[in-house]
């Protein structure tokens, strides 16, 4: 940890804490030394004006009166915490006078709460800091209810199905297994019973969905964790290959510092290009991210994966011709 994260953890375990913490727990919990974890205390009791106190050897604790009231100066939220809550709050602004209004009016106001508690008691004007959500699909907001519905109530769901790949639909009968929002639309993954596989339906393009009454089938984490997030993107299922991207010296500046698979490799190259490796197993919303950077990037490997770009890039160069 940084000092910044060392100093947040700290607040936060004496925050929570019903007993004096030992000095050793600390230690280990902030992976730090004693005397880095010394420095620490006094910075946040001396300058921050924590109210710590001894207790016996080798524990420390909020003296209890004041621990309710402390909070940390200034912003203490990363950026993560602070877009999940902006999120949140946006979102349930979204609601409107719905039938859900009231019922998360509450959420709603803990949500403000914990804002304030970062301004120091004061308003946090929400409208200072905008979560914009880019390329939301519309969709059938009782659809969305009954696939969410089946999720949590672990039921089967039959549905028609539209995909956006083929424009055939089709009927299925599935257990859902997880409700997925990636890159602001939500996508059902599911056992299909007909198919005996394992799929991902985006949610918009569910229709006439209707729960059945019997009990969806649950299958281990580790087989969905496998079989859903081993390749790239949405589009799961055992990797197919392993892509090999090169990016400009000019993208390499926002690229380098992108996560797009939690097991992807990347370094820089001598002339200042940089390369990403990472798992797919379907092509098309690899390419889609790739070649939005344009001729700032090339994909070397597989050959059948490169040949492919190179298709999609002659197809859109001919509609420029005519």
């Amino acid at each position: 940890m940084d000092r910044y994260e060392r100093i947040l953890a700290l607040h936060r375990s004496l925050k929570t804490a019903r007993y004096p913490v030992p000095i050793r727990s600390l230690m280990e919990e902030l992976g730090c030394s004693r005397a880095t974890l010394y420095r620490d205390i006094a910075f946040l009791r001396d300058a921050l004006g924590a109210p710590i106190e001894s207790e016996g050897e080798g524990s420390i604790r909020y003296e209890t009166r004041e621990a309710e009231r402390f909070e940390l100066p200034g912003l203490w939220l990363n950026s993560d915490e602070l877009h999940a809550l902006l999120a949140a709050h946006q979102l349930l602004d979204r609601t409107g006078q719905g039938v859900l209004s009231s019922a998360l009016a509450p959420l709603k106001g803990r949500i403000e709460s914990l804002l304030a508690q970062q301004a120091g008691g004061k308003r946090w004007p929400v409208e200072r800091v905008r979560v914009i959500a880019s390329g939301v699909r519309r969709r059938d907001e009782l659809a969305f209810r009954l696939v969410a519905s089946a999720v949590l109530e672990r039921r089967q769901l039959e549905f028609d199905y539209l995909a956006r790949s083929t424009n055939e639909r089709t009927h299925r009968k599935v257990s859902p297994q997880r409700l997925t929002h990636y890159k602001d639309n939500w996508y059902l993954d599911a056992w299909d019973h007909d198919r005996e596989a394992l799929r991902s339906f985006s949610v918009d393009r569910i229709q006439h969905a209707r729960l059945l009454d019997g009990a969806a089938r649950d299958l281990p984490d580790e087989e969905l964790n496998q079989h859903l997030a081993a390749s790239y993107g949405i589009f799961s299922g055992a990797p197919k290959g392993i892509a090999t991207l090169v990016f400009s010296a000019k993208a390499a500046r926002w690229v380098a510092d992108e996560h797009w698979h939690s097991k992807q490799e990347g370094r820089f190259l001598p002339d200042g290009r940089y390369e990403l490796k990472l798992p797919y197993s379907n092509a098309k919303e690899l390419l889609m991210d790739v070649l939005r950077y344009g001729a700032d990037a090339e994909v070397l490997e597989p050959p059948a994966l490169r040949a492919q770009a190179r298709t999609m890039l002659q197809l859109a160069l001919s509609a420029y011709e005519r």
